[in-house]
């Protein structure tokens, strides 16, 4: 029995006193259906090769140094107001000559229209990604374009928890429209007591499916981590996602770090139209969840079976000061990558879509409201130069 003093109790009202913005635990028959997950183990979910998730000791306090000197601190933001596309709503209004267009709204916000569908992934339209509206990480461009005037949307994909990703203002939102969500295993929780029904929510562990509105939704393992609060239980799962539609496949990742399961995603879901990969809020201080511009590249290649095929977009990146690495310096390194290796790279401003089977974006645009590297920016190739990558990537090599 229970009584009103007992530990369980006092647990269960801290819960009900914690803010809106820190979620849900899961429990009840969510917890069940996680402890069957062969992915959760010794009451943790797993990643499929180890990680650090974050720094730890010494290291901890080397890195606070680098992160807070004054020099760093304006490397990692833009010197000016950072361009967004002008006309997205009116872009938008006209449906996609190829059947898929993809919109970057910032960090790893995508709108992607396939075959007929609406997919809008990793959703962040609030002003910081944390639990409290008067601290942490502040955007540093406003959001191109409003939510409410984006339309109706099919589903919504969500690649796990984390402040920057699973935005309390945003969802709310959307609850309020009648789109679906799909989420890793776990995080329903969160969407449930921000008022999603249950019924609207396709929760799922690694490698199942959901179909909605004819297109395929499958959750495909990532290597990061989960959680909203200082109490980290490890309870809420963390996934990249592969989209089918009748015509086109695109692939998100969500975070992760890199690890070999790309080439298996690859093979059972690709070869897909377009990647969106994450190539920013790296650090050698946390190797092993966040990949670098080259490693986005590699895993890339590895998802089109090794072939530089498709379009990769670079995404979390430009919005957010996550990382110790300057502002600009996701786009130059995913700029050299694909010249390195002829892979063909969009890199639209936020707001500006694009259709990966046509002509893409492909002007370094965030040069103009950046600091200049020391070593400068990587040299543009001549129009109709051999040097450089596939049509609709800069062609660049590196400055003398």
């Amino acid at each position: 029995m229970t009584g009103a003093g007992s530990p369980h109790s006092l647990r269960s009202r801290l819960r009900s006193l914690r803010s809106a913005a820190f979620g849900a635990d899961p429990s009840g028959a969510r917890m069940e259906r996680i402890r069957r997950s062969p992915n959760f183990v010794d009451g943790v979910f797993q990643n499929p090769v180890d990680a650090r998730t974050r720094p730890s000791g010494g290291s901890m306090v080397e890195f606070a140094k680098i992160y807070f000197q004054k020099e760093a601190r304006a490397r990692r933001a833009p010197v000016g107001p950072i361009p967004l596309h002008p006309t997205t709503l009116a872009d938008l209004a006209r449906p996609p000559a190829s059947g898929l267009r993809l919109t970057w709204m910032g960090h790893s916000s995508v709108l992607a229209e396939i075959d007929g569908r609406r997919v809008l992934f990793d959703p962040v339209w609030g002003e910081r990604c944390s639990p409290f509206p008067f601290a942490g990480p502040k955007r540093l461009h406003p959001v191109p374009a409003p939510l409410a005037d984006l339309g109706p949307v099919d589903v919504v994909v969500i690649s796990h928890d984390h402040y920057d990703h699973l935005d309390l203002p945003t969802i709310k939102a959307l609850a309020a429209t009648d789109t679906v969500f799909a989420v890793p295993l776990g995080v329903g929780a969160h969407l449930e007591r921000w008022g999603v029904s249950a019924d609207r929510l396709h929760e799922l562990d690694w490698h199942e499916t959901a179909e909605v509105a004819g297109i395929r939704l499958t959750a495909t393992p990532a290597r990061h981590f989960c959680g909203r609060g200082l109490r980290n239980q490890q309870h809420t799962l963390w996934a990249s996602w592969a989209v089918a539609g009748p015509e086109h496949r695109i692939y998100h990742s969500g975070d992760t770090g890199y690890f070999p399961g790309f080439r298996d995603i690859g093979a059972e879901h690709g070869p897909f139209d377009a990647t969106m990969i994450q190539i920013g809020a790296y650090s050698a201080y946390w190797p092993d969840i966040h990949m670098t511009p080259a490693e986005g590249m590699r895993a890339h290649l590895d998802l089109q079976g090794g072939r530089a095929a498709g379009v990769m977009l670079p995404i979390h990146w430009g919005t957010f000061n996550l990382a110790p690495h300057p502002w600009a310096e996701p786009g130059e390194g995913t700029v050299t990558a694909a010249l390195e290796t002829g892979a063909r790279i969009a890199l639209p401003r936020p707001g500006e879509p694009f259709e990966p089977t046509a002509a893409v974006p492909a002007e370094p645009w965030w040069r103009a409201v950046a600091t200049v590297p020391s070593e400068g920016w990587a040299r543009l190739a001549a129009p109709g130069s051999d040097k450089g990558t596939n049509t609709g990537t800069p062609e660049v090599a590196p400055t003398a």
